[in-house]
């Protein structure tokens, strides 16, 4: 049973005799064991007939979960980095669902579990916190080409009620961005989540434009290069670009620099450049701005220091 649960959890639809086939049972069989299933609050339609046939729908309660033993622990480790985020009001309950998965698992996989809890310490965010009714919010207008209003504050404090078309969140550094279309601007734009307050979906669809950018990721990053931040960061690293993009790639720009590396990226502080400077583990060289030079000078000193 657990194996037809497994190929009815793709939500696809079974032709009867295929699925039957598949599990190398009868008819009877199958049809016994899909009773089961509904027993236990799995809603399974079916349908009669030649070609009649089995699919799992979304129901209204959560039965239990079949999970292979990597997809449990992906989850767990998962629900344990969402506990020390910046998502506020997720914290609590990311540990409530952890307890409760890792109470499930089997004791193999609670010992994995147990490695990976007790060696790792998340770092806490620095980021500023966003909302989580607004973060599920806007990704259900994204799935569902459902336009949404919100207050949008700007760099300079400005408050503006905004009516837009969502295209796709994207976390990109520290913080979330929604990329949509702004009805009231007549334009694209990209909106912080931490500056959006009071977003709700207004029951109206609409039909998905066309991106001016390759994806949401790269017109996210093309509006920050043209924003005026504080700090425009050059670092040169003796290690190639997959090397260094293994580490930061989805946060910097990487461009090939004979058998080295050059990264550019924006920022308003310090403090994430030199996060990410001591992340990747290979030599560099700041070729500019000179206060990232004083920081790394400094953050060196004291690391000297430290050690005696």
């Amino acid at each position: 049973m657990l194996r037809l649960l497994s190929l009815l959890q793709t939500h696809r639809y079974w032709p009867g005799g295929e699925l039957a086939g598949r599990l190398e049972v009868s008819a009877r069989t199958l049809r016994r064991d899909i009773d089961r299933l509904r027993e236990l609050g799995y809603p399974v339609d079916a349908t009669r007939g030649v070609a009649g046939g089995y699919q799992l729908r979304s129901g209204t309660t959560m039965p239990p979960l079949l999970l292979e033993d990597e997809e449990a622990v992906a989850i767990a480790v998962g629900l344990r980095t969402s506990a020390a985020g910046a998502v506020t009001g997720i914290e609590e309950t990311a540990l409530q669902a952890l307890t409760k998965v890792v109470s499930l698992m089997p004791p193999r996989l609670r010992r994995r579990m147990d490695a990976v809890t007790s060696q790792t310490q998340p770092a806490p965010s620095h980021a500023p916190a966003i909302d989580a009714h607004a973060l599920t919010t806007l990704a259900q207008g994204c799935r569902d080409d459902e336009t949404v209003r919100f207050t949008y504050t700007a760099r300079d404090s400005e408050r503006t009620s905004r009516h837009v078309e969502p295209h796709r969140l994207v976390s990109l550094g520290q913080r979330w961005y929604l990329v949509g279309y702004c009805r009231d601007r007549h334009d694209w734009r990209s909106f912080r989540l931490d500056r959006i307050s009071d977003p709700e979906l207004t029951g109206t669809r609409y039909r998905p434009r066309d991106l001016p950018a390759e994806d949401a990721l790269s017109f996210v990053r093309s509006g920050i290069r043209s924003m005026p931040l504080k700090y425009d960061v050059r670092v040169r690293f003796a290690a190639t670009p997959e090397q260094v993009g293994a580490v930061v790639g989805r946060w910097v720009e990487l461009e090939a620099d004979g058998a080295g590396t050059l990264m550019l990226m924006h920022a308003d502080n310090l403090f994430w450049p030199l996060a990410v400077l001591a992340s990747v583990d290979a030599p560099f060289e700041v070729e500019s701005p000179d206060e990232l030079r004083s920081a790394v000078a400094g953050v060196a000193a004291r690391f000297a220091t430290a050690t005696g």
